[in-house]
């Protein structure tokens, strides 16, 4: 069963409904762990302190802010606490916005919103409001030490709540957004946009994948069999020169859909391992 991350009330005008957050997703990755590389022993990271020369263990480890070199403010749990805002407890609506109005850039963590059992009807209720006038709900929340701003959507008859960056968290580019007075003749902006119209599709995430993923699996595999694959071709990249005819050339070429299954090498690899009798590889964690 899955374990939520908060648990708290999310209160709109006088309604008060109790939920809990759940992470709603994770990156996915195999990680490779450091080894020694002469003895291929896992090299290893404990806890020590070099004025006492030795490991130190959990308990012994307080929190501290360095305010000088070498110099700390220490913490207890009990102050770090005491200036928990109120939004540890009880995520306040502040006001609603169109979540067009949302700059993407600003999206941090997702995570889902469901009620306790006392608080459906006052949850479904904020839903249906939701999406009947095509508002997203802004509100603050505290946890792991950090209050956040966050925005709270409907998604197929659920809630599910963002957390965002602080405006000041928005890095800027001095050299983002600016031009050079490049000039575009309308023929090249016409093959640009026919061109896109030619890829346009249906979002499906589904049918994307993590190729990189699939060739350290599929490399992993081949390893512990003893063997080989065959290393990824790239294509020789060169900048644009004719653009007119970059365009024209690209529009003549089919589309080429990103493939739903994994490709044969990586099936085929595993199989093979499976055949002979031997575990297919673990996955090692970071």
């Amino acid at each position: 069963m899955a374990t939520s991350v908060w648990k708290g009330f999310l209160t709109f005008g006088l309604l008060s409904i109790p939920i809990r957050l759940f992470s709603a997703a994770r990156s996915e990755r195999i990680g490779l762990n450091q080894l020694h590389s002469v003895c291929h022993s896992r090299i290893k990271m404990p806890t020590f302190c070099p004025t006492c020369d030795r490991k130190v263990e959990r308990s012994e480890i307080v929190k501290g802010y360095e305010y000088d070199d070498d110099q700390y403010l220490l913490f207890t749990e009990e102050e770090l606490d005491s200036i928990e805002p109120d939004s540890g407890r009880t995520m306040e609506i502040q006001e609603f916005v169109k979540l067009e109005e949302v700059d993407p850039l600003y999206y941090d963590a997702s995570y889902y919103v469901t009620p306790e059992p006392e608080g459906k009807k006052a949850y479904y209720l904020l839903l249906k409001a939701l999406e009947d006038s095509g508002y997203c709900a802004i509100a603050k929340l505290s946890m792991h030490q950090r209050e956040h701003i966050v925005i709270i959507r409907p998604r197929e008859n659920g809630l599910t709540l963002h957390t965002m960056f602080y405006e000041s968290e928005i890095r800027a580019l001095a050299e983002y957004g600016k031009n050079d007075n490049v000039e575009l003749k309308d023929a090249e902006k016409k093959l640009a946009v026919q061109l896109i119209e030619n890829l346009a599709a249906e979002f499906e995430p589904a049918k994307y994948r993590d190729e990189y993923q699939e060739g350290m699996r599929a490399l992993i595999a081949a390893k512990q069999e003893g063997k080989g694959i065959a290393a990824v071709s790239h294509p020789q990249r060169a900048p644009v020169v004719d653009l007119m005819a970059a365009l024209q050339k690209s529009l003549e070429k089919k589309p080429v859909a990103p493939a739903k299954k994994p490709p044969v090498r990586a099936i085929s690899v595993v199989k093979d391992v499976a055949k002979d009798g031997k575990k297919p590889a673990k996955k090692v964690a970071s």
